[in-house]
């Protein structure tokens, strides 16, 4: 069992800093998995703030049973009753806690779409993200031990030095990176197999420095609609409805996906035909967690691999608009550090980053060196 201290001291981090319980606010305390003693840690946190802990526990394998036979009459009843509820909270903390991340990876693929597109989509997209002060994060379980290839006493330390980093200061660090962003119209992304160009101006950069993700690093915007131009190799294995993808590449026209393949090229696809917005891109984000240095097979640590970039097609955030909307918001993640090929990014026709190291001087404070 992982010592208390450091369980309360994350609990203080999620719900003092990330979501700022104060008194009076209603807080959906989302637990599926075995999550150790976290969730009790996150009630007291809850109730010492003044605030009023909504408890909802989900064992994945009764989830599995469920979506096997769900109708989309069921799904249907069963997003309006949850999202009538996320109406009337103030915060979600989502705490999950996988023994096996290829639970559901027997689901009918059509039951997960329609439970995406029926269930996630109004109650989550619509309004844990649009409405609430929201932070998801994973528990540090023997599964996710494993799935990084891991000692359980080894992994839990690298948990806590991953989530529990100074955010305050990272904070900071990401100030000169978002002021750029918001001045930029054209990116271009080299790599091997990659050469992806598009524009970012007039959309805005948000930083994520532990408000909605624990673990937390990144700044994210979302490209002009139309403007994708070029192809890219993912080199970042993805978990995606519980099934690992490997090898993706994308090549994209005027914004749109209009070729895909991967190891599973049928279940890619599926997952493009989510919808007419899954087969263009919600989200650009450049990676800069000091102490994620390499992919583990979790997408909220993955995503953060400092000297990485995801590309995500589907849905996009409100506060980074491109307009395009869907039930599918697929974080793939392109690696730039040496170890994975290397690789550059340019603003503007301007070198800002090479095999994962920011050469303007001044983003250099986001470096590991400098943030750790």
């Amino acid at each position: 069992m992982i010592a208390d201290q450091r369980q309360k001291k994350l609990a203080e981090l999620l719900a003092g800093y990330s979501v700022k319980v104060s008194k009076g606010d209603k807080v959906w305390i989302d637990v599926i998995g075995d999550c150790g003693t976290l969730p009790q840690c996150l009630v007291r946190e809850v109730y010492k703030r003044g605030g009023m802990p909504f408890v909802n526990i989900i064992d994945k394998r009764i989830l599995r049973e469920v979506l096997c036979g769900a109708s989309t009459e069921m799904l249907d009843i069963w997003a309006q009753r949850d999202a009538d509820f996320m109406d009337k909270m103030d915060c979600y903390i989502g705490v999950r806690g996988d023994v096996n991340s290829y639970e559901l990876s027997d689901v009918p693929q059509s039951n997960m779409r329609e439970y995406e597109r029926r269930y996630g989509e109004p109650v989550h997209s619509q309004r844990r993200v649009a409405h609430t002060r929201w932070v998801i994060l994973r528990y540090p379980t023997t599964g996710m031990s494993q799935l990084a290839g891991m000692s359980t006493e080894a992994f839990e330390n690298y948990y806590f030095d991953v989530c529990c980093l100074d955010y305050e200061k990272m904070s900071n660090a990401m100030e000169p990176l978002v002021k750029l962003m918001n001045s930029t119209d054209k990116v271009r992304i080299v790599a091997k197999d990659t050469d992806l160009t598009f524009s970012i101006k007039g959309i805005g950069a948000i930083k994520c420095a532990g408000d909605c993700n624990i673990p937390d690093g990144e700044v994210y915007t979302a490209p002009v609609k139309n403007s994708v131009n070029g192809h890219i190799h993912y080199n970042v294995p993805s978990i995606e409805n519980d099934f690992k993808f490997e090898d993706v590449r994308l090549e994209f026209k005027n914004g749109k996906i209009v070729r895909a393949t991967a190891n599973n090229s049928e279940k890619a696809n599926a997952l493009f035909d989510t919808d007419d917005g899954a087969r263009y891109v919600g989200e650009f984000a450049i990676g800069v967690n000091p102490y994620v240095t390499h992919a583990i097979g979790d997408i909220l640590f993955d995503e953060k691999i400092s000297g990485s970039i995801h590309f995500t097609p589907g849905c996009c955030y409100d506060d980074a608009s491109n307009g395009n909307k869907s039930a599918l918001h697929w974080d793939l993640v392109l690696c730039q550090t040496p170890e994975y090929g290397g690789g550059e990014i340019w603003f503007d026709d301007v070198l800002i980053r090479k095999d994962g190291v920011f050469v303007v001087k001044e983003l250099r404070v986001l470096n590991p060196d400098s943030l750790k």
